[in-house]
């Protein structure tokens, strides 16, 4: 769960609307998320979001919002701002997020499984008769965003959201590095068995307790550009002491695969782009694609040759 305040929620993307900050302010502690990619010739910033947060992350810091106000175009990971896009990710997460015929969600999942799931929403009174319908998956997202939306922090007040509100204020052009189809897609699940959504399902049950916790220390790690604090509750999604099965980590290698490897590959040939293309671009995409394993968007664009310093 901890990664998903780092990633796009699918089914709530549609809500991402808020204000900007106008005046920003310096953050205690040392390095931002914020890192400036050249070639000698042109340049684009790339800043890690969260994408839910609170007003607390504002003002800005005056180094980020200084990138920003430099730079002529806005590059998010999907421009949840236009219409037709926000329009293409609702109707591909029904599409991918429902069940089929007369299937159910009780019929897909554990007995255990049912029961901690209707017992959390029995407790947050939100009708279980909701999620239904819905693949494992999505239950899974959708109960991520609920308990992400009780603790306090809003989509609203994201890093991107108030980039994206910022942008649109000034006229600045925004370009999108995935698609809509390609977003929803590396979340869904829509296999026979539905294996990898049950995992999602099973794991965001486990770990809903220890959110609060999770948020702190991740509200923590970017304000302090703490990238260690970032990556240890980034990797510290099982309780301490749990057994992981060697089915769990298939799973996990899987997860990883499809949220992370394919689309910080993509993100960063999206990137080397626009340095090529000399375009003064300010890049705003979830920390955890920056910072997270050898084959983060950081590393790639390195190893591409080109020169990246930390703010």
């Amino acid at each position: 769960m901890a990664r998903l305040l780092l990633l796009p929620l699918v089914a709530l993307s549609v809500l991402l609307s808020g204000c900007g900050p106008t005046r920003p302010a310096p953050l205690a502690g040392g390095n931002h998320f914020l890192w400036k990619v050249s070639d000698g010739e042109s340049h684009v910033w790339i800043l890690g979001s969260i994408h839910f947060a609170d007003s607390s992350f504002y003002p800005l810091p005056s180094v980020i919002a200084k990138a920003f106000d430099e730079s002529e175009e806005l590059a998010v990971e999907i421009n949840v701002s236009d219409d037709s896009v926000s329009s293409a990710i609702a109707e591909n997460s029904l599409s991918k997020g429902m069940l089929p015929g007369d299937e159910r969600l009780p019929e897909k999942i554990s007995p255990e499984t049912w029961h901690k799931l209707d017992s959390l929403c029995a407790v947050w009174n939100f009708p279980s008769s909701m999620l239904l319908k819905l693949r494992p998956w999505f239950a899974a997202m959708t109960l991520s965003s609920v308990a992400i939306q009780r603790s306090g922090i809003d989509p609203s007040l994201g890093v991107d959201a108030v980039l994206l509100d910022s942008a649109a204020m000034r006229g600045m052009p925004i370009v999108g590095l995935e698609t809509a189809e390609e977003q929803v897609g590396a979340l869904a699940d829509t296999s026979d068995g539905d294996s990898l959504g049950i995992y999602y399902l099973e794991s965001t049950l486990r770990e809903i307790s220890e959110l609060d916790s999770m948020v702190a220390r991740i509200t923590r790690a970017w304000k302090t550009g703490d990238d260690s604090l970032m990556v240890q509750v980034l990797k510290s999604e099982k309780h301490d002491g749990e057994k992981v099965t060697a089915q769990d980590s298939l799973f996990e290698q899987e997860s990883d695969r499809r949220i992370y490897a394919e689309r910080n590959q993509k993100m960063a040939q999206g990137i080397g782009q626009f340095i090529k293309e000399k375009r003064k671009v300010f890049v705003v995409v979830g920390a955890a694609h920056l910072v997270l394993d050898e084959t983060n968007v950081i590393e790639l664009l390195r190893r591409e040759g080109f020169k990246v310093e930390r703010f």
